[in-house]
């Protein structure tokens, strides 16, 4: 059993490693994603949390891990972690994009406080495999994947922009989104924080999105300056979406667990999607290896100005989406 810290007595009140609690009455596991984000920060303070609660455990994942071969179906499961099986290894992409990655809609289930829930204010939210909800409930079954992320500061000349706090949400392999969806507003699954390394790099342990109504496959994430401002929606940095390769997805929905996507892929194009229609997505296509059998590894430079004033609204229109008209 892992052994719960104690907090320790300071004169101003109860401490951990230092730190004032947040919430005085509750122990250190239950502070809240503010103060996991000022742990995460502080030296290898960190590690000490690492193993306490769903959220927590996955704090460590700096190797990217991936489920055993999962049906792709999201199972009841008392246990946020899947055990993990081989996936590839995310090839670090060192060529720049020609621009700065586009500004796109969050969509109308970010789960960030700015359209009702926030997934942002849970302890734990800061990991690296999504798979799970957090505090146990459902898994989110489907192939494999890990994402890896590598922030540039255009502002520095591409400097790998270190220290930045990037949140990653998409739907799962039936199209619905946690939080919001029918039969999934108590779940929080493909939901994560985590925050760049020396590199620039975030990586994420999760699964190949499934593909609804009117929206090419993506996930969703946005930027932060900065781990203490994660908590706050409107300091987003950048806000945009990543895209997959159309042959990749090809052999993801001819499987099992992905019904109806294959259909709705065929549905639509790059072009015509209402997100990534403008240039095809070219600066959001990500690099992809793998397979169905061994999982995926997906790779993307993200590109930031912070120059530049972030101009993503809300929902775009047109397209359906998951729970009957959504546009996400």
């Amino acid at each position: 059993m892992t052994r719960i810290p104690e907090p320790e007595q300071t004169p101003d009140g109860p401490a951990y490693e230092g730190r004032l609690l947040d919430r005085v009455d509750e122990e250190v596991v239950d502070q809240g994603a503010a103060f996991d984000l000022r742990t995460l920060v502080s030296r290898r303070g960190i590690l000490s949390l690492v193993g306490i609660g769903a959220g927590a455990a996955a704090l460590a994942a700096c190797t990217p891990k991936a489920s055993s071969t999962p049906s792709p179906t999201v199972s009841a499961s008392p246990s946020a972690t899947p055990a993990p099986t081989p996936t590839p290894t995310p090839t670090t992409v060192t060529e720049l994009p020609a621009g700065e990655i586009p500004d796109e809609t969050a969509g109308p289930y970010p789960g960030d406080g700015s359209n009702g829930p926030d997934v942002l204010e849970q302890s734990g939210i800061v990991r690296g495999d999504i798979r799970s909800s957090l505090g146990g409930g459902a898994t989110a079954g489907g192939v494999p994947l890990t994402f890896t992320l590598r922030v540039t500061d255009m502002a520095n000349g591409d400097a790998a922009f270190q220290g930045v706090a990037v949140y990653a949400w998409h739907c799962d392999a039936q199209g619905r989104y946690s939080m919001y969806s029918s039969g999934v507003e108590n779940e929080t699954y493909l939901r994560g924080v985590q925050v760049a390394d020396a590199n620039g790099q975030v990586t994420f342990t999760s699964i190949v999105p499934g593909c609804y109504t009117g929206r090419w496959t993506h996930i969703h994430f946005e930027v932060y300056p900065s781990a203490a401002d994660i908590t706050d929606s409107t300091r987003a940095i950048a806000t945009s979406q990543l895209a997959f390769p159309e042959a990749m997805l090809s052999d993801v929905y001819a499987g099992s667990g992905y019904d109806g996507s294959a259909r709705n892929l065929s549905q639509i194009t790059l072009t015509s999607d209402n997100v990534f229609g403008e240039d095809g997505g070219v600066l959001q296509m990500a690099t992809v290896t793998g397979g169905v059998d061994a999982g995926y590894a997906a790779s993307l430079v993200v590109r930031v100005d912070t120059t530049t004033t972030p101009a993503a609204g809300g929902a775009p229109d047109g397209g359906g989406g998951p729970g009957g008209g959504g546009r996400p």
